[in-house]
């Protein structure tokens, strides 16, 4: 009896199948304890763009080639879907960990807050939060004290995006509640599969930012606007006198969605972009030499500074997907309900698109015909629909910070961390005692 196909059901496509890192291979990293990064980067180096791992009972695909990066990200979001965000016991539902409607719904309302024009609004806030830190190292400079320039710049960050939240600085109370969120953030990579226990032994921690939290949105109820005006936490209040959705705790996870995204990953950004500088002490003079303080000139030297350390450690190392279908991706089948990893990390190391990888140059984004222009190769905030909505802003505060600190100061570290750890960002593993030089 002859058979028909159903209309609703699309043959599979044509293609080959996805190259596989060899088990023997996995099995040696599994038994070294080696970082996952490893992992990756020896299957793109044997395999190329588009690879296989397996790390469970079905392969994972790693995507770094810059065409599959785009088709996956910007071109076919729809086929390739966020299904739960690894820090989703700390944010909720917040609008990183959002997906379908509900996430179309935070984003507009968020997007208006970080163009050009609603950026000015925070221009001021970003620039008080810079001038406290630099006051704050012009103080360790006169003593010679010995400090932690990531704690620094955790503390320039969180100060920064709490009064663009709230309309207050930091003051030290809610500062040293909110030492929790960088210590779940850390604890993350070692925390229990099963949600609930994981939930359990981060307990302390997440009170203690919900605390916070409940706190700032009581007081942003009441109409206690800070010195600065209202801030970003007001326009979430305001948005539940319409949106039925904007309850207190959909607040409360967009206000921990917005305080990590806006200041775990500057942070990491600026921590080592002065470890950076410390092994590249040329690439400080070349910046400050550029053109005169306030100068286009001197600013876009700067830039390229937080451009080039996004290059070596981008904000989004590793951005998960899972394929809602079958797809065909640089000629390869990817069968529906794969997971696939995009890896900017290794696509902007990649010495088929960057010359000399390794080395730090941040020319590479002021001279004409130095980087790749496809907009797959560079994505330190990812590219597509789902691109970090934070991209303008965390480059205004860090190039604020440096613009005051970078003419005035250098740091001298004491000790420097040996490697990176990778967890939702790529921070430096361990501490980073320095004194400052004038």
């Amino acid at each position: 009896m002859a058979t028909h196909a159903r209309p609703d059901i699309l043959p599979p496509p044509a293609g080959r199948r996805v190259p596989e890192l060899e088990a023997g291979l996995v099995e040696r990293w599994q038994a070294s304890g080696g970082e996952l990064i490893d992992l990756f980067a020896t299957a793109r180096e044997r395999l190329g763009g588009v690879a296989a791992v397996r790390l469970g009972t079905r392969p994972t695909v790693l995507v770094t080639d810059p065409q599959a990066v785009q088709h996956v990200l910007a071109l076919h979001p729809g086929r390739y879907v966020k299904r739960s965000h690894r820090a989703r016991l700390l944010i909720g539902d917040g609008i990183l960990a959002a997906t379908g409607e509900a996430w179309q719904r935070q984003r507009r309302l968020l997007q208006s807050q970080f163009t050009g024009r609603g950026m000015r609004r925070y221009e001021q806030r970003i620039t008080a939060a810079a001038r406290t830190t630099a006051e704050r190292w012009a103080s360790y400079a006169r003593t010679g004290q010995v400090f932690d320039v990531g704690d620094e710049m955790r503390r320039f960050a969180l100060d920064t995006i709490w009064r663009s939240l709230t309309g207050h600085p930091l003051d030290p109370d809610t500062e040293r509640e909110l030492a929790a969120v960088p210590a779940v953030v850390a604890a993350m990579p070692s925390l229990p599969a099963d949600g609930s226990a994981a939930r359990q032994a981060v307990a302390a921690e997440l009170a203690r930012i919900d605390a916070v939290a409940s706190r700032a949105i009581a007081a942003a109820r009441d109409g206690a606007a800070g010195p600065d005006g209202p801030g970003l936490l007001h326009v979430l209040i305001e948005a539940s006198g319409t949106r039925p959705e904007y309850t207190d705790r959909l607040i409360r996870d967009e206000l921990v969605t917005l305080m990590i995204a806006g200041h775990e990953t500057t942070a990491s950004t600026l921590t080592w972009l002065h470890l950076l500088l410390d092994r590249n002490p040329q690439a400080r003079e070349q910046a400050l030499a550029a053109g005169p303080e306030g100068s286009p000139e001197r600013r876009q030297a700067v830039q390229a500074l937080v451009h080039e350390t996004l290059r070596f450690y981008p904000s989004a190392w590793i951005l998960p997907r899972c394929a809602d279908q079958d797809d065909l991706l640089a000629g390869y089948v990817v069968e529906a309900g794969t997971d696939v990893l995009v890896c900017p990390y290794l696509t902007h190391r990649d010495p088929q698109l960057w010359e000399e990888p390794e080395r730090f140059d941040p020319d590479r984004f002021t001279t004409p015909g130095r980087r790749p222009t496809h907009p797959g190769s560079y994505l330190p905030f990812g590219i597509g629909p789902r691109a970090c909505l934070g991209l303008q802003f965390a480059l205004r505060e860090s190039t604020a910070l440096l613009e005051l600190l970078l003419p005035a100061h250098t740091p001298r570290f004491r000790s420097t961390p040996a490697k990176a750890a990778y967890s939702i960002t790529v921070r430096p593993d361990g501490p980073t005692p320095a004194v400052l030089a004038g």
